[in-house]
């Protein structure tokens, strides 16, 4: 049985890096649209009796990567493919894992329940933004992180004075592993989110007074929290220019200008959703490829993900 690998529109390059790493060729595919906007995909070449990893972050614009990765699935599925492992650095609706009006859907729970549908085997997935979104879904999750590799990245960027600062409480955990590894003090910053840009800061717990911040947190999307935080350390006496690291650097909205007004010092991000230049912003991009590559070659050949899975 052969690996074989594919790749959706969302990441290419990650997905090239990938195939690269484990040593095959990128698979060929088409994926098009009709001139009334549904979607086309096609494998075009045999999958049978292979082992095929479908490389797809369900990036923004969220929907059509998803079902992009859904529609590859089920192609190989139909063309008779032994088994199917979705490979999905950046899983989107996982914020949705609860109604908080109570007429809403559980987003999160409806995407697991689409993956089963497409008839894969398996889902592998990086710094999920809610780790318990492993008790919704009907078929195994791999929830893998990019923090060590982030960790390897950042100690040249560090002042001797620096402290790790969790944007939010729901953010602790997470931050906690980024001070462990970098020997680095914790502060947490106490959020209420106003809506889904906005956002309040109640209090920081932890010494920031005359230290250096890096805030850390699993993703920056609009900003608002990375914002709000970077103005609560400033206002608590914070020193020098502001490092901020996080897993997934989708940047939409209004998240741009929000960072450029800003005393950032570096971003940086992993290649978990496809770069995007950003000139007036100071970027700095750690590839999770080998993480990926090596995920696939122990899953194709039975053996254990303990050392590359996350511990809670």
């Amino acid at each position: 049985m052969e690996i074989m690998i594919f790749s959706g529109e969302a990441n290419p390059p990650l997905a090239a890096a990938i195939a690269a790493l484990v040593g095959v060729p990128l698979g060929r595919r088409i994926v098009a649209r009709f001139p009334d906007s549904e979607l086309h995909v096609e494998i075009q070449q045999s999958v049978r009796g292979h082992d095929i990893y479908l490389v797809q972050p369900t990036a923004p614009p969220v929907d059509l990567h998803l079902m992009e990765l859904l529609f590859m699935a089920d192609a190989c599925h139909r063309a008779g493919a032994h088994r199917i492992t979705a490979i999905v650095p950046y899983f989107g609706y996982a914020r949705q894992d609860r109604r908080g009006k109570g007429r809403e859907p559980v987003g999160a729970r409806l995407a697991s329940d689409l993956f089963a549908a497409a008839h894969i085997s398996r889902v592998v997935a990086v710094d999920l933004h809610t780790p318990e979104l492993e008790g919704f879904m009907s078929i195994p999750l791999e929830h893998l992180s990019a923090v060590p590799i982030l960790t390897r990245t950042v100690p040249p960027l560090l002042a001797d004075n620096s402290v790790v600062v969790s944007p939010d409480l729901g953010g602790v955990k997470l931050a906690e592993r980024y001070a462990r590894a970098l020997g680095l003090p914790l502060a947490v910053v106490h959020k209420t989110r106003l809506s889904g840009t906005q956002v309040e800061v109640r209090g920081i717990v932890g010494d920031v007074a005359g230290r250096s911040p890096v805030i850390v947190d699993d993703m920056v999307s609009t900003a608002g929290t990375v914002d709000a935080a970077i103005r609560a350390v400033i206002a608590a006496g914070s020193a020098g220019q502001v490092l901020v690291v996080a897993s997934h650097g989708l940047l939409v909205g209004e998240a741009v200008q929000r960072l450029g007004g800003l005393p950032i010092q570096r971003l940086v991000f992993s290649d978990s959703v496809k770069s995007v230049s950003h000139p007036s912003l100071p970027i700095e991009v750690a590839s999770i490829a080998p993480l990926l590559a090596e995920a696939i070659k122990l899953l194709h050949g039975e053996q254990s993900l303990s050392d590359l899975i996350i511990h809670q």
